[in-house]
Parts: C-alpha cells; sequence; structure tokens
C-alpha cells in the first residue's frame, strides 16, 4: 500500500490536477501532472482513478487501481520515477484498454509514461 504521504485525497486537488493540461498516454494508462514543485523537499502526492464508464463492475475497476497504485509503490522503492518527483501531484487514470493486461504490462506502461514527462 502506498504510504499516507503520497496519497491525493481530496477533490479539489484533483481537479487542480486536471486544470494544467499536462498529460501523457501509453497502454491504456494516463497521466496528469500538476504544477511544478519551488521546494523539493516536499513529496509528489499521487492519485489513482477508473472512471464507472471504464466498465460498470466495481471489481474490475479496483483491480486495475490496485495494479496501478503497487507498480507505482515499487517504482517508488526503487527510486526509479526520473523528473515525475518535479510536480506537486500526479494523477493515473485507467482506461477500458488497460483491464485485461496483466501486472507487467501495467508497470511497463507506468514506467514509460512517467520516464516522458
Amino acid at each position: 500500500m502506498l504510504p499516507k504521504q503520497y496519497r491525493l485525497k481530496k477533490k479539489s486537488a484533483f481537479k487542480a490536477t486536471y486544470k494544467v493540461k499536462n498529460s501523457s498516454h501509453s497502454g491504456g494508462v494516463t497521466l496528469f501532472a500538476g504544477i511544478l514543485k519551488k521546494e523539493n523537499d516536499l513529496p509528489t502526492k499521487v492519485g489513482f482513478v477508473v472512471s464507472k464508464k471504464v466498465h460498470k463492475r466495481a471489481v474490475k475497476r479496483n483491480r486495475l487501481k490496485r495494479l496501478m497504485r503497487e507498480s507505482y509503490r515499487l517504482l517508488l522503492k526503487e527510486k526509479n520515477l526520473g523528473d515525475s518527483q518535479k510536480y506537486m501531484s500526479l494523477v493515473f487514470v485507467g482506461s477500458d484498454r488497460a483491464l485485461d493486461k496483466d501486472f507487467t504490462e501495467i508497470k511497463c506502461s507506468i514506467k514509460k509514461i512517467l520516464e516522458r514527462i
């Protein structure tokens, strides 16, 4: 599980991240990046979203969120996040193309997005 200090929780924080319109897409996962940090000592907050329009079953949506969350956690543990730690917040959005993928494919997609941003 992602530590509490790294979680994006408030609806206003999600909206502010979307408003910046800095996004990247790969393999059914889209990343929205917020504004750049002024101080580098604050942790980057991360949120994971899978819309109800992607799949009507909550089990499928939650599985995709768990896969994205765990792959980000492992990349954070390896310190393999690239320049993504320069941003205040990140929001990963899963689409219907990512529903059928396994853990390694999701992890590769997230790693590719983080290197690109």
